[in-house]
């Protein structure tokens, strides 16, 4: 019998609906709760998993043809946006080639097949359609990620630390549900409060929790990640992998080797990967009304409630002090520099300086260059290209 793999597709799932995250990286790619799509699927299946390749400029090592099938090996095509529950993994491992599952709206969400269900022109048939009559944890907007977070935290520590045993807790630590803290291996954490009562706080390896944070479950902080002194975290937060954060936390995602190293607050917010926020950057996550927040997409304006922060894609910086409005999209590559509330949509490539001017290209690569050398990463040529074409369509 050959081998199981997934193989991620985003072709059916309006990924630019999901800006500005959808646009520097494939959807299972996005993190959620303490883990990525991708990553959540590979440990509950157990299976390697590829990504359908779309002749995209976000295709890369891991993108696939469907000619590339080789006889014997049973592939599972997965939408990209969808996060695994113990009900869909049952589910999907009962699936027999040539099998499709139907979400509650009869909308197709995954097929199972074979070198011998592809036609000529490399299209799956279908022997046998299945409802799948429970509800699907699917991402449709980015501020979807803050609103699952809760849960996909709680799901991942389960998932992570079942029949596992935390490393020790030093006693110089105060803290409150101590069978729902996890810490990995490596971690430091001394003279913190670590309150577990409202949810899991999962550490990862070689982080860092300085004396005198306040850490609140849901709470998940990434490998290598550093929380400073007197940090204040609220759940349901995730701090994702070698990200430094300080000041006041709440109901936030930071997707990774982001920093922001100095007081002000983040509430209600996803903050992309590379971004730096100065000292004092603080966003509103409330209107001074406490009216309903509106953001325009692509449908069309959506009310995502009362609450909602910024959405910060990747590569961004902000000056010292900079207010961020309520509801706020900041397209990746760019930097603000502006007095006052910022504008709600900025787009990629922007420089915030006397209004908004385009942040030129090679500049852009440089500064970025000089951010990621700073943690010891380099740009890579695909990422070279990748942000390269996104500035030359913005």
């Amino acid at each position: 019998m050959g081998n199981k793999y997934i193989i991620f597709t985003e072709e059916f799932c309006q990924p630019v609906l999901l800006y500005p995250f959808s646009l520097t990286r494939q959807l299972q790619d996005i993190r959620v709760g303490i883990l990525t799509i991708r990553e959540k699927w590979e440990r509950s299946l157990k299976w390697t998993s590829f990504d359908k390749a779309l002749d995209s400029y976000k295709d890369n090592s891991r993108s696939v043809q469907l000619s590339q099938i080789k006889k014997g090996d049973t592939w599972f095509l997965l939408h990209a946006n969808i996060l695994p529950t113990s009900a869909l993994v049952n589910g999907i491992k009962k699936m027999h080639p040539g099998d499709c599952l139907l979400d509650q709206q009869g909308s197709p969400f995954m097929y199972c097949f074979t070198h011998q269900q592809l036609d000529k022109n490399q299209r799956i048939q279908i022997k046998r359609t299945i409802a799948f009559k429970k509800p699907i944890k699917q991402l449709m907007y980015p501020w979807d990620l803050v609103s699952i977070n809760a849960t996909a935290v709680q799901d991942d520590f389960r998932l992570l630390t079942k029949g596992r045993n935390s490393a020790p807790i030093s006693t110089s630590n105060r803290i409150w549900n101590a069978k729902m803290i996890f810490v990995e291996k490596g971690a430091k954490v001394e003279g913190a409060f670590i309150n577990a009562t409202e949810g899991p706080v999962y550490i990862g390896a070689n982080a860092v929790v300085m004396e005198g944070a306040m850490l609140r479950g849901p709470l998940a902080v990434g490998e290598g990640a550093c929380i400073k002194m007197g940090t204040k975290i609220y759940g349901a937060t995730t701090i994702g992998p070698h990200c430094v954060v300080g000041g006041e936390i709440k109901n936030s995602i930071f997707l990774g080797y982001s920093n922001k190293a100095h007081d002000g607050y983040i509430g209600d917010a996803v903050i992309g990967e590379w971004c730096n926020l100065g000292a004092g950057t603080t966003n509103s996550n409330i209107k001074n009304n406490a009216g309903p927040i509106r953001i325009a997409t692509p449908h069309g304006e959506v009310n995502v409630g009362r609450k909602c922060g910024v959405m910060m894609g990747d590569y961004v910086r902000t000056s010292i002090n900079t207010s961020i409005n309520s509801g706020t999209l900041i397209g990746p590559c760019s930097v603000l520099l502006e007095p006052g509330l910022s504008p709600r949509i900025i787009p990629s490539f922007s420089w915030g300086q006397d209004g908004i001017t385009p942040y030129k290209w090679p500049k852009a690569l440089e500064d970025i260059k000089h951010w990621k050398a700073l943690k010891e990463h380099t740009v890579s040529s695909w990422e070279e290209k990748m942000l390269e074409t996104i500035y030359s369509i913005n």
